[in-house]
């Protein structure tokens, strides 16, 4: 399975907090009681990690009120080998130097 990371923007506002908790409270929604909001901060948002097979998979956990407004992101890790090789790649690149023959058949 994949992961990926659900954010759900609203305004600004006193107001629109409760609105967006009373979407999600109307809807049964796990997201008010799983997520991390940001508006105690100043950042109006919500985030859920979730590991789900597809992209709309993880959209579908949202109200469909508020699916338009939100982004989903596949999240990744790398190994400190891999950032190793994409470093000694920009290194050439920037140096002017060939790009590595791509791997195959």
């Amino acid at each position: 399975m994949a992961r990926y990371l659900i954010e759900v923007p609203h305004e600004a506002n006193e107001v629109a907090c409760a609105q967006a908790a009373q979407v999600f409270l109307g809807t049964g929604s796990h997201f008010l009681t799983h997520a991390d909001f940001g508006c105690a901060d100043g950042e109006h948002k919500g985030w859920l990690t979730v590991e789900v097979e597809t992209r709309e998979e993880a959209l579908r956990i949202l109200p469909p009120a508020l699916r338009s407004r939100a982004r989903v992101v596949r999240l990744s890790k790398f190994s400190l080998t891999h950032f190793g090789e994409m470093l000694r790649e920009h290194l050439r690149e920037a140096a002017g130097g060939p790009h590595p023959a791509p791997a195959g058949p």
